[in-house]
C-alpha cells in the first residue's frame, strides 16, 4: 500500500461563478480529492460539507449573487495537509459581529451556522479580509499517515 499523503494531486486553482449552481459540483470535487489523498470517507464528507458552506457564504453573503463577481477556489496539498481556500469579492466580514448560533435567540434563524459547521469539520480555519476587501476562508485538514507496505 502506498501512502495517500503522497498522491500525485498537487493543486487546483479556479474561479467560480457567483451562483449556487456551482456548490454541489465543488463539494463533490473536494470529496473526490480528499478521498484520493487518503481521508477516511466520513472525514472526506465533512470536509466537502465545510467547503459547501464556505462557497455558499461567498456566493450569498460575500458576492451577493453578483454575476460580475467570482469566487476564487484554491485546493492544494502541502505535505500531509489538504488546504482549501475560498475567497469572495464582497465587502468583507466581521466575525466579531456574528452572533452565537447556539444562543436561544438564534436557534431558529435561517442562517448563521456556516462558520460553526466549518470549524467543526476542519482541523484549522483562518478567516481574513483580503486587500481587495473581500473575505478569504482558508481551511486545512490533516491527512492521515499510513504505513507503506
Amino acid at each position: 500500500m502506498t501512502d495517500p499523503a503522497n498522491s500525485s494531486f498537487t493543486s487546483i486553482d479556479q474561479y467560480l461563478e457567483s451562483s449556487l449552481d456551482t456548490v454541489e459540483s465543488t463539494e463533490n470535487r473536494v470529496l473526490e480529492l480528499a478521498q484520493q489523498c487518503g481521508l477516511p470517507e466520513e472525514d472526506a464528507y465533512q470536509l466537502g460539507y465545510a467547503v459547501r458552506e464556505a462557497v455558499v457564504n461567498a456566493v450569498v453573503h460575500g458576492n451577493r449573487y453578483s454575476a460580475n463577481k467570482k469566487v476564487h477556489l484554491l485546493i492544494r496539498k502541502q505535505g500531509s495537509t489538504l488546504e482549501i481556500v475560498v475567497e469572495d469579492e464582497g465587502q468583507g466580514f466581521d466575525e466579531q459581529k456574528q452572533g452565537d448560533p447556539l444562543a436561544e435567540e438564534n436557534l431558529l434563524a435561517q442562517s448563521g451556522r456556516g462558520l460553526m459547521i466549518i470549524r467543526a469539520f476542519v482541523d484549522e480555519v483562518d478567516i481574513v479580509r483580503t486587500e481587495a476587501g473581500g473575505t478569504r476562508v482558508a481551511m486545512r485538514k490533516h491527512l492521515p499517515a499510513t504505513d507503506a507496505v
